[in-house]
């Protein structure tokens, strides 16, 4: 019989996963050498070497490999029975992984966290922030309960629950106010600032403005909304943002909103989890604190004066 632990199991997945031991280390909140000593051990007892250690990194042999996917199985399957353990009780405790995108997260969370820690006093929240396509990734292998996203993501193994849709509004400089809005074609003549490669408001926005076959033009990236916003209000260019943003992020800028004439560009906000997943009536419930806390936000900005 092999004897290996789930210990193991975990600090060989996030080895695996960081390609780095020093940054498997810190992901499992244990020193370097002690990570070292688990992988170690584990390949002593498989008696056989599960990653190629070079000089600046290290990869997975092909045994390794196989064995990666087979250990995330068993540690997904691991998750689950607490999960199922949960979902046995009457109420909503113990620690839930949210995953939320960077153009919802700053914007949407507080009044979320704040909701489910008063409806739900035994809930535990873990929050990861990151572009879409991680987010699906750790949902898929276990390593989060729940995603807040834009819809769709048109995963088959992952249940997709609309919450709410939002437009997305015209940010310019503040000398612009007044101005007729530009339509699509005339945005696309403009100088359009975008935000980098990897989010999906970069391509919802490029899809409104009919872009994605002219990506030959210049356009300039941004690591965040608050850039884009601040680089227009230096006179760099024009940007959209969703309109959960606009209060947050104009407060500070010399910029003006608009809102484009139909149609209007816009997306579709939901949560998305696994359809294996124990929590599923649990997830459901909470869903319904997110469309609430959305809700609720709304109503809060349109009682409050335009920003310009």
């Amino acid at each position: 019989m092999i004897n290996m632990t789930l210990k193991q199991l975990r600090y060989f997945d996030a080895l695996a996963r960081h390609g780095h031991f020093g940054r498997a280390a810190d992901a499992c909140a244990i020193s370097q050498p002690a990570l070292s000593m688990q992988i170690k051990e584990l390949e002593e007892t498989l008696a056989t070497e599960l990653f190629e250690r070079g000089a600046r990194q290290i990869r997975l042999t092909s045994f390794g490999e196989e064995f990666a996917v087979r250990a995330r199985d068993i540690l997904r399957s691991v998750n689950e029975l607490g999960d199922m353990a949960r979902a046995s009780q009457d109420r909503l405790v113990g620690r839930l992984r949210i995953g939320v995108i960077p153009t919802i997260a700053p914007y949407l969370l507080p009044t979320i966290i704040g909701n489910l820690a008063r409806m739900h006093d035994g809930l535990e929240i873990h929050v990861r922030e990151t572009l879409t396509a991680k987010l699906i990734r750790e949902l898929t292998d276990g390593r989060l309960d729940t995603a807040i996203v834009a819809l769709p993501v048109s995963e088959p193994s992952l249940t997709e629950v609309a919450l709410f849709s939002e437009e997305f509004v015209l940010v310019r400089p503040s000398e612009d106010e007044g101005k007729p809005v530009p339509s699509r074609e005339t945005l696309r003549e403009m100088r359009l600032l975008l935000l980098e490669e990897g989010h999906c408001f970069r391509d919802q926005t490029l899809s409104f403005c009919n872009l994605r076959s002219a990506l030959s033009r210049e356009l300039l990236d941004g690591s965040s909304l608050s850039t884009l916003v601040q680089m227009v209000g230096a006179g760099i260019g024009v940007t959209l943002i969703p309109e959960m943003a606009v209060s947050v992020e104009t407060r500070s800028a010399s910029v003006s909103v608009a809102r484009f004439n139909k149609p209007q560009p816009s997306r579709t906000i939901g949560m998305i989890w696994r359809k294996t997943s124990p929590l599923d009536c649990q997830l459901s419930l909470i869903s319904e604190v997110v469309r609430q806390s959305a809700e609720t936000q709304r109503r809060q900005q349109s009682a409050k004066p335009p920003s310009h």
